[in-house]
């Protein structure tokens, strides 16, 4: 058997993939530790939505990614349908001018396209197309991509046979983040609501609304007729729409998964074959994109230098929004409460984002508020370089006036601080405490 990617390049350190959602995201993921970003155009690349890179942003993101030192992969994943495809090769041909370190792409059609056009830049086959076992990585492989992120359907059992079966091909895994209910991408609830199809880059997440419960005995509908006996759910803004639903003691939340957190599982992983850890999430904050990008930074630091890992990196990656967390596939059956998919929104987040530091003066910086902010709060302060807490017992706003309280998307606040400001650093709020309490 030939060797194994792994094999040919043992002192290889696992890459750090994280989303760039946007030119500031970009900036961030890289300053908490990111080996690497994707991004991608509205258009192609399954994020429409809150996504601002046009053509000349993504020119500046390859370019102040590679003055880091840091890689850049385009992503280019959508599905096209027929109407799409010359409009794509364009966007294809001017996105190979800026020199990414890769197209992150899904249609075989566009694949052949790209491998045909642009053969400096590598191909990473895209997790929509659900690549599952180890005959289609090697027909992918055999095709030119140099890259499959694997579907998050996998076992690490199963990843560690598609490594040894096609071992010159890399692996990519997410390790965190959203999943879907459905094979990644192709979820049809936000087709069938609202006609806005998931694959192309306009899903509304559907399956996390909330939904009302009604028993169904009693009711005239005819609807409800086959029913009997059993629930339908409303959806809350949909008033007399019923769906048929079970309900158990974890709640009734249509296919609402928990979030893959893989932070403890990332030298099995590697020892699977993986190369490139990714990190779901272009549309989420900031303050969960540094949060958790520093988090696996630090895992993947003392995996590769000997380490053991750090249980206190869970309690960092649970100070950002979650819904609960799984390891899904990843582990065996034996361990069936690991891969609970029916856990709603975890509600008792123990921090929450306060705001961007965007400035500072001696003894004080400027933040610019994303939550309500008030005298006496217990904070911490974080940055690329560490974090400590501490009281807010001095505020004032821009013109010098001392200030009790601050309201999220209402500009900035100045905040007393006894250390300098980094660039990039961030202030979390611990929930439910103040100055009488101790940290």
């Amino acid at each position: 058997m030939p060797k194994s990617f792994k094999e040919l390049n043992p002192t290889m350190v696992p890459e750090l993939l994280a989303p760039a959602g946007s030119p500031e995201k970009l900036k961030y993921a890289l300053a908490y530790g990111a080996d690497a970003v994707y991004a991608g155009v509205p258009k192609f690349s399954l994020r429409a939505r809150e996504n601002p890179f046009k053509n000349d942003l993504l020119e500046d993101a390859v370019a102040y990614t590679h003055k880091m030192g840091k890689k850049i992969y385009i992503t280019a994943n959508i599905l096209p349908p027929n109407r799409k495809i010359e409009s794509f090769k364009k966007s294809l041909a001017l996105h190979a001018a800026l020199g990414p370190d890769g197209f992150i792409m899904a249609d075989p059609g566009m694949i052949q396209f790209a491998l045909k056009e642009f053969p400096e830049i590598p191909v990473h086959l895209s997790v929509q197309t659900n690549t599952m076992n180890w005959t289609s990585a090697e027909f992918w492989y055999d095709l030119g991509v140099k890259r499959i992120i694997l579907s998050r359907e996998l076992s690490l059992e199963e990843i560690l046979e598609i490594h040894h079966r096609v071992p010159g091909l890399e692996l990519e895994a997410f390790v965190h983040g959203s999943i879907c209910i459905a094979y990644s991408g192709r979820c049809l609830l936000s087709n069938y609501f609202n006609h806005r199809d998931a694959n192309q880059g306009t899903c509304t997440n559907s399956c996390r609304w909330e939904f009302n419960v009604h028993e169904e005995e009693g009711k005239d509908s005819e609807q409800y007729k086959p029913l009997k006996g059993q629930y339908a759910i409303e959806e809350t803004q949909r008033n007399g729409e019923m769906m048929p639903i079970d309900e158990d003691e974890h709640g009734t939340y249509i296919m609402n998964s928990k979030d893959l957190r893989a932070v403890e599982y990332l030298k099995p992983l590697q020892d699977a074959g993986v190369i490139s850890f990714k990190i779901e999430g272009r549309s989420k904050s900031i303050y969960y994109l540094s949060l958790v990008t520093r988090a696996y930074r630090k895992a993947i630091t003392d995996l590769t230098e000997g380490r053991s890992f750090d249980l206190n990196l869970l309690g960092e990656i649970d100070k950002t929004a979650n819904r609960g967390f799984t390891s899904a596939f990843l582990i065996s059956a034996s361990n069936r409460e690991t891969e609970r998919f029916d856990s709603p929104q975890e509600k008792n987040q123990a921090q929450i984002f306060g705001g961007q530091i965007v400035n500072e003066r001696p003894g004080w910086m400027e933040v610019e508020v994303k939550n309500r902010i008030e005298l006496g709060d217990m904070a911490e302060y974080i940055s690329p370089s560490g974090q400590f807490k501490f009281t807010i017992d001095a505020m004032e706003t821009n013109t010098g006036e001392k200030a009790t309280v601050a309201h999220g998307g209402n500009g900035t606040i100045w905040i007393k601080l006894d250390a300098q400001a980094e660039p990039f650093a961030l202030l979390s709020l611990l929930q439910n405490a103040k100055m009488t309490e101790s940290v």
